[in-house]
């Protein structure tokens, strides 16, 4: 396991690398998995500025709990980074589906990824 120290000291060095010209971005590559319900209202998650700094790009998995209704009643990360993940959560608990005849569970996946800079 690492330490603690080591552990900020390779963030550090992350945030004053400079540019490779590639600009982080997003990009939503969103698929259901489980029961899949239509989303009749998205919102995309920001791009924390943390991870503009330190480049950060990949895949998210968010686990949601769909109510009848379509609201989302609750949200359990599955994989990603922290920084990342957090966003998405946020974003997906603003999210609508179309209503079922029961409480439904599925999985949300979306990638973040950088940009080429021209």
């Amino acid at each position: 396991m690492k330490s603690k120290h080591s552990r900020w000291a390779l963030v550090a060095v992350m945030l004053i690398l400079p540019s490779s010209g590639v600009q982080p971005g997003f990009v939503l590559a969103q698929e259901q998995h489980g029961s899949s319900r239509q989303v009749t209202k998205r919102v995309t998650p920001d791009y924390p500025e943390l991870a503009k700094r330190m480049n950060l790009t990949g895949k998210v998995r968010v686990e949601v709990v769909i109510a009848a209704d379509g609201r989302v009643k609750q949200t359990r990360p599955v994989g990603g980074h922290p920084v990342l993940l957090q966003s998405v959560e946020r974003a997906v608990r603003d999210w609508r589906f179309a209503p079922a005849g029961e409480q439904t569970t599925q999985v949300v996946e979306m990638e973040f990824a950088g940009v080429e800079v021209h």
